[in-house]
């Protein structure tokens, strides 16, 4: 069931409370670790100067930093002793430069009601100009029905495998992010940017109803900072018809989901072949490594491979010059003499983690298929036309 949720200006009377009037004390290095998860959700630029803040939040015995760019929030809590609640907003980077450089002691922050935070720590003491929480867009209140649990590992790996082939093109606004479908009890990420695709599924340890969203590849990329993978550690996922809400730990990530339909990829996954061949994932890795030594930035060079009985070999010839390699391989079917972009290979052989790989081709103009036996990771790239 998707709920409804929307960033919104604070209406009068609601929101963060306005008093500007706060007083707390906190380790140093807490302080820093949460500056630094919500400084994610800081623009690098805006029109806004409100949203260039961090907002410290102190009420019912909880402080909060929090943190809103539109398209991504995030919240986090931190400990420490309060003296008296209340809100501030104040610059994201000099705050976080302030109490990066800051002694290794305990911080105490306050306001005194004159637009002025005070941050002083052992000798060392500033006073900056800061705003009012009430001008900040706050975060909307998200119903929490219908979790998805996942662990923190298996989330981080599985956006790590594929968030690389998302487009940067925002006139292709849905390759910008990644689509995550859950049917029943499977989890299946998707990502694209229309010269490869990317494929990860995991069996999840409940069944859910059916979900289908695409999430913006920025938040993604995000949430890969701040989780801590591990295995015993989860993540609760919620969804709305607009947003999706990641909660795990002292943390929410909430960010705006990408409307509009994904592409149908099912047509494009063929799992016909004329050439199979099996291979060590490093000696390939590697060999392909070596090849981009020789490629010019402003230069598109393929690397050429050429796959027979017992070998793959791999070559390529460029204004600085010209290389070729042989690694052991496996092959059935026919030999092929085919090319790639080698940025393409590295990234998808990076994040594999079988230390043997199986690529299935058909022909020199067709798709590239790298996968293991069970589909649990399908990597799809398009060839590249090559003179010899």
């Amino acid at each position: 069931m998707l709920l409804y949720a929307q960033f919104l200006p604070p209406p009068k009377g609601s929101g963060f409370p306005c008093w500007f009037i706060m007083n707390i004390i906190c380790g140093k290095q807490q302080l820093l670790e949460g500056i630094n998860i919500v400084l994610k959700a800081v623009p690098n630029k805006s029109t806004m100067e409100i949203l260039d803040c961090i907002v410290i939040e102190v009420k019912e015995d909880v402080i909060k930093l929090i943190a809103n760019d539109l398209e991504i929030g995030i919240e986090t809590t931190i400990e420490g002793r309060i003296i008296e609640e209340g809100s501030v907003a104040a610059g994201a980077k000099v705050l976080s430069e302030i109490v990066r450089k800051l002694p290794s002691d305990e911080v105490n922050i306050n306001t005194d009601g004159n637009h002025t935070l005070n941050i002083s720590c052992g000798k060392a003491k500033f006073n900056i100009s800061a705003k009012s929480a009430g001008e900040f867009p706050f975060l909307p209140q998200i119903y929490k029905e219908n979790k998805v649990i996942i662990s923190q590992f298996t989330l981080k790996e599985v956006i790590r495998q594929t968030v690389f082939s998302i487009s940067d093109n925002e006139n292709t606004k849905v390759m910008t992010g990644e689509l995550f479908e859950i049917h029943g009890n499977e989890l299946k990420i998707v990502s694209l940017d229309g010269h490869r695709i990317s494929i990860r599924k995991v069996i999840l340890n409940e069944t859910y109803e059916d979900i289908s969203v695409i999430i913006p590849g920025k938040t993604l990329n995000e949430i890969v900072k701040i989780l801590s993978g591990g295995r015993d550690d989860e993540v609760n996922i919620f969804f709305t018809d607009k947003h999706v809400l990641f909660e795990f730990g002292n943390t929410i990530v909430l960010s705006r989901l990408i409307e509009g339909e994904y592409y149908k990829i099912d047509k494009m996954l063929s799992s016909d072949y004329d050439t199979k061949v099996t291979v060590n994932k490093r000696e390939m890795l590697d060999c392909i490594d070596r090849t981009t030594l020789l490629i010019k930035e402003s230069e598109k060079k393929p690397v050429i491979i050429d796959v027979k009985d017992n070998s793959m070999g791999f070559a390529i010839n460029s204004s600085i010059g010209s290389m070729d390699e042989e690694i052991d391989a496996v092959k059935e079917g026919k030999d092929i003499l085919i090319g790639f972009n080698p940025r393409f290979l590295i990234d998808a052989l990076r994040v594999i983690d079988e230390e043997e790989i199986t690529l299935y081709m058909i022909n020199p103009k067709a798709p590239c298929f790298i996968r293991d036996k069970e589909e649990t990771y399908i990597y799809l790239i398009l060839p590249v036309n090559f003179n010899i």
